[in-house]
């Protein structure tokens, strides 16, 4: 009985220090549903290169992340807006010290469906939209319907920017809200199928979504400027009016395996990726 117990307490030892050794090399990235899709495929290569490592990518939006990494709960947050000020508070609470990491650059598609007439939009134009001040397509040149207004949840980076940036005009004394007939999605591939269901649709996302099933808008900051498409070329050039950085965050500086997978995300291979994924690099 006795050299049964003893093997039974080598065998959970043994394996007990085999997983502690293996999640040394566990990395857990949560955060922006934007992101997902990238994150995932840099880690899909990222292990191809190192077989030892494994690293989970989950979304859930930025602010799911960015509790995570607070909460000890990940290594890295994916975000693509930047970390709040009363995130910081709480993460020094905590212990945790927030470090920010650019490392790609997004166009917010704005997107129809194809059946849609109208193509092109301003920002002034958006924003009355998303408010709920122009609730019919026929006020825009398009038909006597109802504008059916599809926005990201109040956790998703996404949500945040386009408020900020389209809704509010980076204007820090604004109090504009999306209208409360907006419908709230979980997900930029929820979007992107309402969308391309619903001739009366109108949502945004990331222009890594955009498939032949929407038509995305063509955007002016305002009727004195060209309208332009949500394009890898007019992010990179500045002239597509609704564009954002995207970054990783960690607790500190990185270290060890989590440091390795970051500079292979910045790294040529990883701005590839970047780049296949319909995003801008932010290092050529």
């Amino acid at each position: 009985m006795f050299k049964r117990l003893l093997f039974v307490l080598i065998v959970v030892t043994f394996a007990t220090s085999a997983f502690a050794a293996k999640a040394k090399n566990l990395i857990q990235v949560k955060g922006s549903d934007t992101m997902v899709n990238l994150g995932q495929a840099w880690a899909e290569k990222y292990m191809e290169k190192n077989p030892t490592n494994f690293v989970a990518v989950t979304g859930g939006g930025s602010g799911t992340g960015l509790s995570s990494l607070i909460s000890g709960t990940c290594d890295i947050a994916m975000s693509s807006r930047n970390i709040k000020e009363k995130e910081i508070s709480l993460a020094k609470q905590k212990g945790i010290n927030p470090n920010e990491i650019k490392v790609a650059l997004d166009g917010l598609a704005v997107v129809v469906n194809p059946n849609n007439p109208v193509s092109k939009l301003t920002i002034d134009q958006l924003a009355a939209i998303f408010t709920g001040r122009v609730a019919n397509w026929k006020e825009l040149g398009g038909k006597n319907e109802k504008i059916v207004i599809l926005s990201r949840e109040v956790n998703s980076g996404t949500h945040v920017y386009f408020k900020e940036h389209v809704l509010r005009k980076n204007e820090p004394n604004s109090k504009e809200e999306f209208a409360p007939s907006a419908l709230m999605l979980s997900s930029s591939q929820a979007i992107a199928d309402e969308v391309a269901g619903n001739p009366a649709a109108i949502g945004y996302y990331g222009m890594g979504y955009i498939s032949k099933k929407q038509k995305p808008l063509h955007i002016a900051k305002d009727e004195k400027s060209e309208y332009e498409a949500p394009t890898i070329e007019n992010v990179i050039n500045g002239k597509y009016p609704i564009s954002r950085p995207l970054f990783l965050y960690t607790n500190g500086m990185p270290e060890g395996a989590v440091k390795n997978f970051i500079d292979f995300a910045l790294s040529k291979e990883g701005q590839d990726i970047v780049l296949v994924t319909d995003f801008v690099p932010v290092n050529k």
